[in-house]
């Protein structure tokens, strides 16, 4: 991937009255290319290392192909969870300045740390279906705000993000049973009468910015040979009060800031079992 763009030139962005105005109003905005191509490249390299290296417990655990059974590409290529924890491009990358800038507009105060994810998507992987961040992260009282990294082209074709704006209003949904053929995970929140999904199509290195309770999600790639890959990070306001005990939060200075926990939560996603492409 080659670009003019630099690293250099995205550091002074501020998040413009337009963009805070569509988070307020639809739950969700987008900052085009707050990082840079540049950055990007480095950043999908250091996974793919992650990746060639093998499972790390706890974080990243590809599973064999099962003689027998069609292959799962999300067992060969599985998201990475708090990837922060154990390498230090992803911890750099949650905690980097410009999303603290953006967040700090976005949440009023203080920001903290909370999650970090990297999704490959490879071409054949199922989607997740439509849901809430804070049914999971169970952040007392509010809620919490998601930075979501496009580190590829990113299109419905590929798998790319779905999102229910206006849906950040609103109170978490009980999620019904997903379809399992296209979602990896098995909570499903249909779209309130009224309102609809709309795709978010993004280049490498703009950021999606969105509430924790807007519902959103995202379809099969079903594309032959694109990956769609993406680097989250969660986070919440200085003044939460308690947060699912999985998520071990730190201040965007690094230091770790423990709350007491939330009852109910876990990690982004209730896995089906591994299942082959469809």
């Amino acid at each position: 991937m080659t670009s003019t763009k630099s690293s250099q030139t995205q550091a002074a962005h501020i998040l413009t009255e337009a963009e805070l105005d569509r988070y307020r109003e639809d739950g969700f905005t987008v900052v085009r290319g707050l990082f840079g191509y540049d950055e990007i490249d480095r950043l999908r390299e250091r996974f793919a290392a992650l990746h060639a290296a093998g499972p790390v417990p706890g974080h990243f655990e590809p599973r064999p192909a099962v003689p027998g059974e069609p292959a799962d590409p999300l067992s060969a290529y599985p998201r990475v969870m708090q990837p922060h924890e154990i390498d230090g491009a992803a911890l750099d990358t949650l905690l980097d300045a410009r999303l603290r800038t953006v967040l700090e507009t976005l949440l009023g105060e203080e920001v903290l740390a909370a999650q970090s994810m990297f999704y490959f998507k490879p071409p054949g992987a199922r989607g997740q279906a439509l849901h809430q961040d804070n049914f999971y992260l169970r952040v007392e009282p509010g809620t919490c705000v998601a930075a979501w990294i496009a580190c590829d082209v990113i299109d419905p074709d590929n798998g790319g993000l779905e999102v229910v704006p206006g849906t950040h209003r609103m109170d978490l949904f009980c999620p019904e049973e997903a379809d399992e053929l296209v979602s990896f995970a098995r909570e499903y929140v249909p779209p309130p009468p009224g309102l609809a999904a709309v795709p978010v199509d993004m280049a490498p290195g703009d950021v999606l910015f969105f509430n924790g309770s807007l519902v959103h999600g995202s379809q099969p790639n079903r594309t032959a040979d694109r990956f769609r890959r993406s680097f989250i990070g969660h986070y919440v306001g200085r003044s939460t009060e308690r947060i699912g005990g999985y998520y071990r939060t730190l201040s965007m200075t690094g230091d770790q800031v423990p709350l007491p926990e939330s009852e109910g939560a876990g990690p982004c996603g209730t896995e089906f079992a591994p299942h082959g492409p469809h």
